[in-house]
């Protein structure tokens, strides 16, 4: 709302508009996910901007929480890493990880050690 100004005539106005504000009630947490990772607003609240037929979602929460994407590596790159770097997959797949998937900088990694 603009400061100053009565919400009865703001709500009058906004209807003179065609705009409807209307809170989506229940919310307790909203997930944005990305190719990244996740967002997590928990608590959030959502209001709903209806305009001329648009429907515009506003988020309200406190700071997300950012959590990464784990990360899926190929057995046939954690195959290929075991057999040039002469370790365990385990090591393999840890230093492929760490490299953000590239083979060449994992196995540099582990045979520069």
């Amino acid at each position: 709302m603009i400061p100053g100004m009565n919400p009865k005539k703001m709500k009058q106005m906004m209807k003179q508009l065609g705009m409807k504000m209307e809170d989506i009630e229940g919310v307790e947490r909203v997930v944005i996910y990305t190719t990244e990772g996740e967002y997590v607003f928990d608590p959030a609240e959502v209001v709903v901007t209806t305009m001329q037929g648009s429907k515009t979602y506003q988020l309200q929460g406190s700071e997300p929480v950012f959590t990464p994407k784990d990360m899926e590596i190929p057995d046939e790159d954690v195959m290929l890493v075991t057999e040039q770097a002469q370790v365990s997959p385990e090591e393999a797949r840890a230093a492929l990880k760490g490299a953000k998937g590239e083979i060449a900088e994992a196995i540099i990694r582990l045979t520069s050690a």
